[in-house]
């Protein structure tokens, strides 16, 4: 495909042989004319066979936007839903983020998720099954902290999550 200040090879031949003298007398040189589109073989001008090609190229562009929406307007609660096995049985929300305990039929899990994804600052999320030694996941994180699973089959359970300076626990649940 040739752009609007291209010039075609045989045309760049015809006149180096013309400004050397090769070519016999010398011809006057011409505009170069405007490139034409390339005909796919299929005799459609552009090259394409189908107008599918720019409907996809459409939804190409379109997607990464619509992606980046989700994120903002909600992903989180869908990410740690998709993360923890199970229903949602606590949410505990702080001035920062929320806490999500979620409970399947043995097994507990929790995530701590960042109301404002952005910046690394320390989060953390904190399981416990009753009679049990506490599952946690700490550090620098973007987006949340977890998920955590401990065994909690007829078990009682106490989660508790930070983000920043702010935090939230619940008493045991499940019991």
């Amino acid at each position: 495909m040739h752009g609007a200040g291209d010039v075609d090879e045989v045309d760049r031949v015809d006149r180096t042989d013309e400004v050397r003298g090769a070519a016999g007398p010398l011809k006057t040189p011409q505009e170069p004319q405007a490139p034409q589109a390339p005909q796919a073989s299929n005799g459609r001008p552009g090259g394409r066979r189908r107008a599918g090609g720019r409907r996809l190229a459409a939804a190409l562009l379109v997607l990464p936007v619509l992606a980046a929406a989700g994120l903002v307007l909600g992903a989180g609660e869908a990410t740690a839903a998709a993360l923890c096995p199970g229903r949602l049985v606590k949410t505990v929300t702080f001035s920062t983020g929320s806490l999500r305990v979620y409970k399947s039929r043995a097994y507990a899990c929790a995530v701590t998720v960042a109301k404002k994804p952005g910046a690394r600052r320390e989060m953390k999320v904190s399981l416990q099954p009753r009679g049990g030694r506490a599952v946690v996941d700490q550090g620098k994180f973007t987006t949340r902290a977890g998920p955590v699973r401990v065994h909690a089959l007829n078990r009682c359970v106490r989660a508790s999550g930070s983000v920043g300076g702010s935090a939230g626990s619940t008493g045991w649940i499940g019991c």
